[in-house]
């Protein structure tokens, strides 16, 4: 339903999209379709159906056309899972964002769909009061709050409290986990870090337990579960308890045959990794451009069909007017081109372009020889596939040139510099040098702080005297509203003197975990550590330890150069994904890491072998807390590594160190786009 077609009212119409329609795929054979030697996973599609379904059947137990009042901070994730043609077959007639004023409705029955959020009950029972002191002339509505994705107790006291919980009807949609790519599921959840290790509710660890309780119902019971933390832990015992609390619908589940184990990790246990600047393609475009429920805001520009060649990273795009930005979906399912190249180091992504625009060039070019009538009919056939190819080209040039343009400043190499030389455990008194510089030029605040705490993690906090001085300049420089944040920061024991009573394990961790890998080829990785050029993320790590023990344990520099196998004409091949062990042999490493360790194994189910010895699974790697883009591109690589196990990863949403710091402070509102 057009946003034009919505009745005249203070709340604003939602548009006729909740996410403007996906590009067309690319195809043909190209740099972009280049086959990837990864095995194939889950069908995870089926969380999908089970969440519109699930969405369907909310709407339809609502009878009769309605009026639906969406939170706009749900508009993203669910506008991934359904289209807003799904709703009007639902009955639904009217579309508005849910926000402060009163209703102005034609239909009698009025739903809201929401997250649990208090400010969110106030703001209906007013508009139901508002409501009731003028009645509509069809007679009383009837009013009903789908929560998503559980209603809580503490709403309906609200609702109480107001003096409405009588006039409403309660109901929950079960939106949990939701496919972003054929191996990444986010619950798409906002502020959860916040939520858990600042504010101790554990609410999210709850709902994070039903999603992966749904997850064990579409595929089978996990075999076995790890993780590292306090909240992993408080994870695992919820999931236990769910499945030994006597309920008819997982009592009966059986063990998995395609999944091998979950790990769960706990974002307290490495809040060094979302501090680092990411430097992957899709994690710089979440860093300087946003990335929100899988879509950017970009020129309209770069979205539009050309016939002629994209230009090639480098040149110069002719100036363009000012326009509102256009969402796009960022789908490696559709955009051959982004899954080609969103993992890569960003120092080869230009390349790269530049190697697809040649031989597109080349393809175009080509027609002008073409002496028969089959020839010409086998170009015209591959005409859609190369504007298809070109479209995705001109849109990731358009973004490389953004990205590129950042990276040539001398504060991003400042700031990439000194974060390098902090992890490494160099100088640290330059890098106070550094920090303040940076400060005094006042590039934009988060690049700062994240510099910051990385600082404080890596060392056990920063001396008395210049972390006062630094808090002083720096809410001087940027305000004093980010008060706070610091405050936060130091409950949080992200930003604080040294030295300090918490476990300090980051310099032991450094060599024990090889953390930081000094010989590291941008174009031919051969460690998880190209994707901060140099820094091996902690927690993928961890998940090496458990699924690629010899990877840490030896010296050899490429995971193929170990356990190396060849094939009957001996040729080098992939090694096998050894069985899933535990934490063997790295019990001294874990127990320096704060919080406790987990290793459960859940029941095997009669005439059933031990999951290790099938040929091909899929390890789900869940991330309590959030992940940034440079770790789920770190698993996609472990992912390629070995014969036999492929990555499923699983959050509660994507963050970067910035969006992680903002949770933290006074964060902005959510945008509406209209």
């Amino acid at each position: 339903m057009a946003a034009s077609q919505a009745i005249a009212g203070p709340s604003r119409p939602i548009p006729a999209r909740l996410n403007p329609p996906p590009a067309p795929s690319t195809s043909g054979d190209s740099e972009s379709t280049a086959a990837q030697p990864v095995e194939k996973g889950l069908e995870v599609g089926v969380l999908k159906e089970l969440a519109r379904e699930a969405l369907i059947e909310s709407l339809n137990d609502i009878q009769g056309a309605k009026t639906l009042i969406l939170d706009p901070a749900l508009a993203g994730p669910l506008g991934l899972i359904t289209e807003i043609t799904l709703l009007k077959h639902q009955a639904v007639d009217k579309l508005f964002w849910l926000e402060p004023g009163p209703l102005s409705v034609s239909t009698r029955n009025v739903v809201w769909l929401c997250r649990p959020k208090l400010s969110h009950m106030r703001t209906i029972a007013e508009q139901i009061r508002s409501q009731q002191s003028s009645p509509a002339a069809a007679g009383p509505l009837v009013y009903t709050i789908l929560l998503v994705p559980r209603a809580t107790e503490l709403c309906r006291k609200v609702l109480e409290d107001e003096g409405v919980a009588g006039d409403i009807n309660i109901s929950e949609f079960r939106m949990e986990f939701v496919p972003l790519e054929e191996d990444l599921l986010s619950m798409e959840m906002e502020d959860v870090a916040r939520d858990i290790f600042l504010n101790g509710d554990d609410t999210p660890i709850f709902y994070s337990s039903l999603a992966l309780m749904t997850f064990q119902r579409a595929f089978g019971l996990f075999p076995r579960i790890l993780g590292k933390g306090d909240g992993a832990r408080k994870l695992s015992d919820l999931l236990q308890r769910h499945y030994t609390a006597g309920d008819a619908q997982y009592a009966e589940l059986e063990t998995s045959d395609q999944v091998d184990s979950l790990i769960i990790l706990d974002r307290s246990v490495d809040w060094v990794t979302p501090m680092c600047t990411q430097l992957t393609y899709e994690g710089m475009l979440d860093e300087y451009v946003g990335i929100r429920n899988g879509h950017i805001e970009v020129d309209p520009a770069l979205l539009e069909t050309d016939k002629s060649p994209a230009p090639t990273p480098g040149s110069t795009l002719p100036p363009a007017q000012p326009t509102k930005k256009r969402k796009h979906h960022l789908s490696g399912q559709k955009d051959k081109l982004l899954a080609d190249i969103r993992d890569l180091n960003f120092a080869i992504v230009g390349s790269r372009l530049s190697k697809l625009a040649r031989r597109l060039e080349g393809d175009y070019g080509g027609v002008k020889n073409l002496k028969s009538v089959s020839e010409m009919k086998q170009f015209v056939g591959k005409i859609s596939g190369l504007q298809s190819e070109q479209q995705n080209l001109r849109l990731h040039t358009g973004l490389t040139e953004q990205l590129m343009a950042i990276t040539k400043t001398d504060e991003f190499d400042r700031s990439l510099e000194a974060q390098q030389n902090i992890v490494a455990g160099y100088d640290t008194t330059a890098q106070l040098v550094t920090i303040d510089d940076l400060l005094s030029r006042q590039i934009p605040w988060a690049s700062v702080l994240r510099i910051a705490v990385l600082l404080s993690l890596t060392n056990g906090g920063i001396k008395p005297k210049p972390l006062e001085a630094f808090k002083r300049d720096f809410l001087q420089v940027y305000g004093y509203h980010h008060l706070p944040l610091l405050v936060s920061l130091e409950s949080l024991n992200l930003l604080v003197k040294s030295p300090t009573s918490a476990p300090h394990p980051f310099p032991a961790l450094r060599k024990s975990l090889r953390l930081v890998v000094d010989d590291i080829d941008d174009a031919a990785p051969n460690d998880i550590s190209y994707v901060y050029s140099g820094y091996a993320p902690l927690s993928v790590r961890l998940v090496q330890c458990v699924t690629q023990k010899n990877t840490i344990l030896s010296t050899a520099a490429s995971v193929g150069d170990i356990n190396e196998e060849r094939d009957g004409r001996g040729r080098k091949t992939l090694p096998r994904a050894h069985p899933i062990l535990g934490w063997r042999g790295f019990e001294d490493v874990l127990a320096s890491i704060p919080g406790p360790t987990v290793d459960v194994r859940q029941k095997v189910s009669a005439g059933r072998h031990d999951i290790n010895g099938i040929d091909s699974t899929t390890t789900v790697v869940f991330f309590l807390g959030g992940c940034t883009y440079t770790e789920i591109a770190a698993l996609r690589w472990m992912s390629k590594q070995t014969k036999g196990r492929r990555f499923l990863i699983a959050t509660t949403g994507i963050i970067n160190g910035t969006t992680l710091l903002e949770s933290f402070g006074d964060k902005p509102p959510v945008a509406l786009h209209t």
